[in-house]
């Protein structure tokens, strides 16, 4: 078995130091623009990537690369770093503090180190294959709980869970099944889940780089990060977190 441990520990680095430099930027004035898909991006975002890339091309030259904001860096080899600088844009913009830097690593398709630091929160998320999973450098679990209707559920946006008239249903069979839904959003509602304060969470929209860091740091904490058909994968365009034990149930009302 390969040993991700010092792929896991660079990652912890380089994700902290790019949420000091977010911090610099948080809560305070500052001039957002907007991309093409009508996103929010900021300074700090750029200015995150810009440190992770440069990070990561020092230490691992033929790595490939792909980010949000910087688009990919094709090189040869099975090694490929995913990055989110900011998770949670439009949370960052309005001072809210529960967003994340993501860095996650790829190898040969498979994702093997993930983390997810949340610096205005002084917490950080982190999982490497076979390696189990952190919460600020203690073993995290998610939680035993496998009765939804004690069970908490967490999501992103309430509106685009009604984009699709399908999933608009389906989550309103959870609702109606569960005992609290939450708006505990983005990366940080997963982290939840992982963590062992939530049962569930459900994104409708994703990204690769929402979703990459977030598979290994469920997988090692005992729970699953999959579509919303339970597939795991950081390619499905949506994602869905439990703890395993209501991921049954939930796959039924969906």
């Amino acid at each position: 078995m390969n040993n991700w441990q010092p792929y896991l520990d660079f990652a912890v680095e380089i994700a902290w130091q790019a949420g000091r430099l977010t911090l610099q930027h948080f809560q305070s004035a500052m001039e957002v623009m907007w991309k093409a898909d009508e996103s929010p991006v900021t300074v700090a975002d750029r200015g995150a990537e810009a440190l992770l890339r440069q990070r990561i091309e020092q230490r691992f030259p033929g790595h490939a690369i792909v980010g949000e904001e910087y688009g990919a860096a094709a090189r040869d080899g099975e090694f490929r770093w995913i990055l989110d600088p900011i998770d949670g844009t439009r949370s960052f913009v309005r001072g809210v503090p529960l967003y994340a830097t993501l860095v996650a690593l790829e190898v040969a398709g498979e994702v093997v180190v993930g983390v997810a630091n949340f610096p205005a929160l002084n917490e950080m998320v982190a999982a490497g294959k076979g390696l189990g999973a952190t919460w600020n450098g203690r073993p995290c679990r998610v939680s035993s709980q496998s009765a939804l209707s004690e069970s908490v559920v967490c999501y992103t946006d309430h509106r685009r869970l009604y984009r699709d008239p399908i999933k608009a249903a389906a989550w309103e069979r959870i609702v109606e099944a569960t005992q609290t839904q939450r708006g505990w959003g983005d990366a940080y509602g997963h982290c939840l889940v992982a963590t062992g304060r939530a049962e569930a969470m459900f994104d409708p929209i994703m990204s690769v780089w929402d979703c990459a860091a977030l598979l290994p740091i469920l997988q090692e904490a005992g729970g699953t990060f999959t579509d919303w058909h339970g597939n795991p994968t950081i390619y499905g365009e949506e994602a869905m977190s439990t703890n395993g034990a209501v991921l049954d149930a939930l796959l039924q009302m969906m």
